[in-house]
Formats: structure tokens, sequence, C-alpha cells
């Protein structure tokens, strides 16, 4: 996982918003490693001028889904010839992701789902195209390997999917899963933090990240935000993230992170937070499916 900074824009106000590194995916394509999420239960009422201050912040990677009803508003903003067309940023300048919905994950309907969200967004392209979750709904797959073909064999605008990586062939360039880093690294795929904030205001959302006495502690010594700690944490265990907060305050507090460091000392006390999963995936579990328990959905490992 190569890293560099990246400036964006010329001489424009854009080219004073915050420069955030990025790391090159096996597929040579560089992604910043700061993305602005648009999940939530409860999106503001203007989400398009949301994402069009996120642009003028310095957000470069944008995350949207169809689940998340996200790719209108892209679309609106694009229209008022904001957003992603910002006075100095072309939108080769910002990376696109788009996650792809659970019951459009058998062929042919990979692309066809491509197609309609990029119809809803506006784009001729998406710089990325993710499968949400590593589960079917509805329809059986070969172990997730049909819609991996389908995504590395798609027409024009599909070009770096791949298989899941223990069946060979294209190794994913992104999971959205959690895998050990080491075997990630090994692998040259990039690990992605979802919800590194816990999610607030969303319906698999928690407080324990903005609630933990260590990050409370780390953060006033520093003088820093619980966000900001949390956000440093992950980007020096060189993993990427998407922070969702639609407060402009706080949109940009999470983007200056990268001009200061962690002690050792801070690093072993938020290591020693006790782990727990988000989101544990029980919609998927049925006596009738393929998985009948959270063990068999996480082979093993809840």
């Amino acid at each position: 996982m190569a890293a560099s900074d990246v400036h964006h824009g010329g001489a424009t106000p854009a080219a004073a918003a915050t420069a955030v590194p990025c790391v090159t995916l096996n597929s040579g394509h560089a992604m910043p490693v700061l993305g602005f999420g648009t999940g939530s239960s409860t999106p503001p009422a203007d989400l398009a001028a949301t994402i069009a201050h996120a642009v003028r912040f310095g957000y470069r990677h944008l995350d949207t889904a169809a689940v998340y009803g996200t790719e209108g508003p892209v679309r609106r903003r694009r229209r008022r010839g904001r957003a992603l067309r910002r006075p100095g940023v072309p939108r080769r300048a910002v990376r696109h992701h788009q996650a792809l919905h659970g019951p459009t994950r058998t062929p042919p309907r990979v692309v066809a789902a491509l197609r309609e969200s990029l119809s809803r967004l506006g784009l001729d392209y998406v710089d990325l195209f993710l499968i949400h979750w590593p589960v079917a709904i509805g329809k059986k797959d070969a172990a997730g390997e049909l819609t991996w073909d389908d995504l590395s064999r798609g027409p024009g605008a599909v070009r770096h999917g791949g298989r899941v990586a223990r069946h060979g062939g294209v190794p994913p360039a992104g999971p959205r899963e959690e895998k050990v880093r080491e075997v990630c690294g090994e692998g040259g795929v990039v690990v992605a933090a979802y919800s590194p904030l816990g999610a607030h205001g969303a319906h698999w959302g928690s407080d324990a990240v903005m609630n933990s006495g260590v990050l409370h502690d780390v953060a006033a010594a520093r003088c820093k935000t619980i966000a900001q700690v949390a956000l440093r944490w992950l980007y020096e265990q060189g993993v990427c993230m998407v922070a969702r907060s639609f407060n402009e305050g706080r949109m940009k507090q999470n983007m200056d992170i990268f001009d200061w460091e962690l002690s050792d000392q801070d690093k072993a006390m938020i290591a020693g937070v006790p782990q727990r999963r988000a989101c544990h995936g029980n919609y998927f579990v049925s006596p009738d499916g393929p998985y009948k328990s959270l063990h068999d959905l996480w082979d093993g490992e809840i």
C-alpha cells in the first residue's frame, strides 16, 4: 500500500482545502485514505448541499450506496453545477465509490445494477464498485464467485473487480469486510473501515466509540476531539476509513488528522479497548438459508 500526499485544484477556493494522503490500490489507482460517508437513518434535509460542502472542505472520496438512497442527491447537486464539479475540482479528482445492493448480486443483475446506479448518480463511471456485503439476498451464488466474475468481466465501466482472493483470479482492490491486515497486505488488498466513529444516528450504529473513556482521555490530553483520535489511530494502523458527519464543523475537524501523531502510550491504551462487532448481520441468518447461525455467517469468528 503506497501512500502519497495529493493536493487538489488550482488557484481557486478549493485549493485551500485540506490535502488528504492517498493509497495506491492494486489496480494502480489512487484512493484518498479518508472518505466522506453518506449512509444514515436520519440524513439531512438537503444531503446534496452537504455533499457539496464536503467537496469544498477537501473530501475527494465519496461513498454512496443504492441501499442508502444517496445516489439522487449527488445527481441533483451536479445539475446545479456543484458537488463533484466545483470550480477547480474536475470529476477525475474526486473518487466516487458505490456499493452493490444484496438482491442484485447475481448475473446478469450486477452490471444492470451498476448502470442503474450510474443513471441515478448522473455519472458516466464510478471509481470503485464494491460488494456491500459478501452475501447474496434472495438468490444463490457460488460462494460469491459469480458476482466477482460478473464485476471483473463487465463491459466498459466495470474494470477492476475480481473474485475473492481465495478463489484465485483477479484479487479485490478494497473489500469492505474486516480482515486481518497482515493477510490483506500480503495480497495487496487495502482495508477500509466503515462507520469508524460508531455510526451514531444509523440503525446499525453505536455510541461505544464516542463514549469511550480511553479515547476521551487521549483526546483531552492532546486537545483533539474523540473523533480525531479514533481516525488518527486508524490512519496509523494503515487503514483507510469512511467517516460520516453532516455537521460542517465536525466535517472539517475529521480532516485535521494528518499533521500530528499519537504517542506509543496513546496507541497502547487504544489497542487495549475491548473489541466488539458493530454489525452482526443477523438478517442474513435463516433456518431455510445457507447461514443457519451467526457462526456459519462469520466462519466461526463471531
